[in-house]
């Protein structure tokens, strides 16, 4: 019986000259599943990329932890801390800095940035964007001499250039008779540097660790470290661990993720918002599919009637629409799947073509960190929006299903 119940269900889903409108339904139920899963498959496919290709671009340009005393008046240095850490087998390199506000003038232009005072050497062990220097190098900043070397974007916003002379205008002030005034010093640029992530292009600035010092009359002790990390992306669950525990109240430890914690934030919101919308788009499909059934119901009552009267029981009818309901919402599926994976795959390729012909750019580096629409399929996110689209379909049949048992077969043949 089980054989003869798919076998009717599927044969409902072919037309026949006389129900080629009930095909032309079952066609659009399709294509609404399919179009359902397409949307969910690609939308996601490309939050996943944003957060695997900008994470990988910070990592390559942020440092993947920072420690430094809450008492910078303590009598340690950079020194102390590195001893902290050198036998951790996660940590792969040490490096000292001091970071604080500062404002940068030059030609009329005032831009706010983070000064960084670096040991050059040393700052070469924990980044990598020093090999690939616009010009000047990391040891041309030299103690004494206020050199500064600048991001790509922020030297062009300014007006700067390698050996011309920019003003550095730091929070704290110098008391004079006339009242408290900012505090001024000419730099020379020394180096341009040009990153992949465009908002550190924009806001780098380093000085030597010593100027900075005494730029911000800080002692030894003002200087934290950054560390590279074997596992950057472990890193929020290493740090806890980094400090040995006798130490952990008097030094304080941030990993790369804190100062983005606010954009990978964001993303993730936004990745469940586009799910939740992508989600009712295929809620609305299967609700077409219900749709469909209940009139392929409507138009098979003398048929359903026939059989309940050659003895087939009411599960049998429920089955025969449940087969023919998920074999709808199975080939919408698996079409949505192929193409939706197609169109994920090759997304970046189809907007890098449509730039080009518009002359128009859709992703501008200044805002999404880069310059190109990425993609990356995550399989347990298809799996799961499978997942849904079929077991939405599965769920929509029931209530059609359903209906179609309870046809009486003495009303259903009244007027037949």
């Amino acid at each position: 019986m089980a054989s003869m119940e798919s076998w009717i269900g599927l044969r409902y889903l072919r037309a026949r000259k006389r129900t080629g409108f009930m095909s032309v339904i079952s066609i659009i139920s399709i294509i609404g599943i399919a179009i359902g899963v397409i949307a969910l498959i690609t939308v996601t496919s490309v939050v996943n990329g944003f957060q695997k290709d900008i994470r990988g671009q910070l990592v390559e340009v942020a440092p993947h932890a920072e420690i430094g005393y809450f008492d910078m008046e303590n009598g340690k240095t950079w020194q102390d801390l590195r001893n902290l850490v050198k036998n951790n087998k996660a940590v792969l390199g040490t490096a000292p800095y001091i970071a604080d506000h500062a404002l940068l003038a030059n030609a009329g232009e005032v831009t706010g940035v983070q000064l960084r005072g670096i040991l050059p050497d040393e700052e070469k062990r924990v980044i990598e964007y020093h090999k690939d220097m616009a010009a000047g190098s990391f040891n041309d900043l030299k103690p004494g001499e206020f050199g500064i070397i600048l991001g790509q974007a922020l030297a062009e916003k300014l007006g700067a250039e390698k050996g011309g002379k920019i003003t550095v205008i730091t929070p704290e002030g110098n008391v004079t008779p006339a009242g408290v005034v900012p505090r001024l010093k000419q730099f020379t640029v020394m180096g341009i540097v040009k990153t992949k992530v465009q908002q550190v292009n924009e806001m780098l600035a380093l000085v030597h660790l010593k100027d900075a010092q005494t730029l911000y009359r800080l002692s030894e002790g003002g200087a934290g470290l950054r560390l590279k990390l074997a596992d950057p992306l472990k890193a929020p669950d290493l740090i806890g661990g980094l400090i040995p525990q006798a130490h952990q109240k008097e030094v304080w430890v941030r990993d790369w993720t804190f100062t983005n914690r606010s954009y990978f934030d964001a993303v993730q919101v936004e990745k469940v918002m586009l799910f939740v919308i992508m989600f009712f788009i295929s809620l609305v499909a299967t609700i077409n599919l219900v749709s469909t059934l209940i009139m392929t119901v409507t138009e098979k009552q003398s048929a359903i009637a026939i059989l309940r009267t050659q003895g087939m029981p009411p599960s049998g009818i429920v089955k025969i629409f449940f087969v023919q309901g998920a074999m709808l919402g199975f080939i919408g599926t698996f079409i949505g799947v192929v193409l939706g994976l197609l169109l994920a795959f090759n997304i970046g390729q189809i907007v890098h073509w449509i730039e080009e012909v518009s002359g128009r750019k859709f992703i501008p580096a200044s805002i999404y960190f880069v310059d190109y629409l990425p993609s990356h399929v995550i399989w347990s996110d298809v799996a799961i929006i499978v997942s849904i689209s079929f077991g939405l379909s599965l769920l929509a049949t029931l209530y059609p299903s359903w209906r179609a048992s309870k046809t009486q077969p003495a009303e259903a043949l009244r007027y037949e």
